[in-house]
Formats: structure tokens, sequence, C-alpha cells
């Protein structure tokens, strides 16, 4: 989908309106590199972006129906008064500015549970500013409270700023503790072998 949705960009690599561009955003006129783009041109992203659209939608559907049917909800997701002692002690764990390990808090630790949440938290955004960028005139009011279909088009894009930062940190953290991919590959913690 980021793929495709940069694409869509090089069609117009501004953000704001024509004659008011938005001054925060520097860099307005630039198109993404090519090797990062999907669909050689404007209508041939947008088919890959919108068939990608209906997967990510069901699959983001179906995990939130789990989480509250099964009850992961509890484990998987933040929450202050159990996890933010965690997630600070993560942090600096992780800036090696602390050296104690953090302490443990199930099988996810604090910041872990919060880096999900938020992904969690603004896949809606995501979906909604789509949405309004997708049918604006069939979505006048989504339009209107995400604040007009320029400024939900910021939006959407910042979204995939924040999704891309949570990937590299997730690579780079794997990358860091290689033996957690066992877990994140099969479930639960990987067990050590013991000798025959």
């Amino acid at each position: 989908m980021a793929a495709s949705g940069l694409q869509i960009l090089v069609a117009y690599p501004y953000l704001g309106t024509k004659g008011d561009l938005y001054s925060w955003y520097h860099w307005q006129g630039a198109a993404p590199p090519a090797s990062l783009r999907l669909g050689q041109w404007l209508a041939g992203a947008r088919h890959w972006h919108f068939a990608f659209m209906w997967l990510f939608t069901a699959n983001a559907l179906v995990y939130a129906v789990y989480l509250l049917a099964s009850g992961e909800w509890r484990r998987r997701l933040f929450w202050p008064p159990r996890d933010a002692r965690s997630a600070w002690e993560t942090v600096l764990h992780d800036l090696r500015i602390r050296r104690e390990p953090p302490r443990p808090v199930g099988l996810y630790n604090g910041m872990q549970r919060l880096a999900y949440t938020g992904v969690l938290l603004v896949a809606p955004l995501l979906v909604l500013t789509g949405l309004a960028l997708y049918k604006p005139v069939q979505f006048p009011r989504l339009t209107a409270v995400l604040g007009g279909y320029d400024f939900a088009r910021a939006l959407h894009l910042g979204v995939l700023a924040a999704l891309a930062l949570f990937l590299v940190v997730h690579v780079v953290q794997v990358l860091l503790h290689p033996r957690t991919l066992v877990d994140m590959t099969v479930g639960g913690q990987a067990r050590e072998e013991r000798p025959a």
C-alpha cells in the first residue's frame, strides 16, 4: 500500500491547496524515489492501492474481533499502570542509558505494548482518511471532520510516515535481538534445547 500510495503522491507532490501550500511540509514538489513506488502511473497505482485497501481493512477487522473475543487485548495492549514503567525502562535500556534490562511484565514488555497499541490507534485514522480521499463527494461530513480534503491527505501521509517509522524500529529491534524472531514466527517464547 505504501508503494502505491507514494506513486499516487507523484501525481501532485505537494501538500496543501494550490496557492496555499503547507509551510511545515519541506518536500513540496519532490517525488519519492521510483524504487519505492508501485503502479507506474496514477491509474495503475490507484488500482493497486484500492485492491490492498480491502485486504488491509479486512485484516484489521479480523484482528480487532480476535482481540476482543479472545480477551487477548488484556495481555497485548498498553495499560499505563502496568506498562508505563516497563516502557520507560526499555527505552533507557535500548538507548544504553540504563544497564539493567527492563523488569518483565509477561510475554511483552511495556514498550512493545505501547508500540502495538499505537499502531492499532492510528490504523482507523488511516482507513478514515483513505475513505475521505477515495470518496470525498460520498463522504463529505467525514472529509470535513478530517479538516477537508487537503488536510486529510496530509494526515494520510503522516500516518504512513508513522507506520514506516514503526516498521524501521521493529526491524532494527529484531536485528538487535535475533532470538525474538523465533517467538514472532512460531509464537511463544523460544526454548533452549536441552542436551541429550
